[in-house]
């Protein structure tokens, strides 16, 4: 999910695709039948991919380490 925070369509867009191609090359981490939803920050709209990359990371890291599998 990218807000009109992240920039205009066009940043918006870029942003989407950059966040599904890290996504994809992370998807094995995933159990079977995961659903996850990710929100980019107005910052991610001037992140590169590297840094996009490390803080989805870090948050499926935490996903992982959580008891419930989700903090919610």
């Amino acid at each position: 999910m990218v807000s009109k925070a992240v920039g205009n369509a066009v940043d918006r867009n870029r942003v989407k695709r950059r966040l599904r191609a890290q996504v994809a090359e992370r998807l094995d981490r995933l159990p079977a039948g995961s659903v996850v939803a990710v929100r980019a920050l107005p910052a991610a709209g001037s992140a590169s991919s590297l840094l996009l990359g490390r803080d989805l990371d870090r948050a499926l890291d935490r996903l992982a380490s959580s008891p419930t599998g989700a903090r919610r």
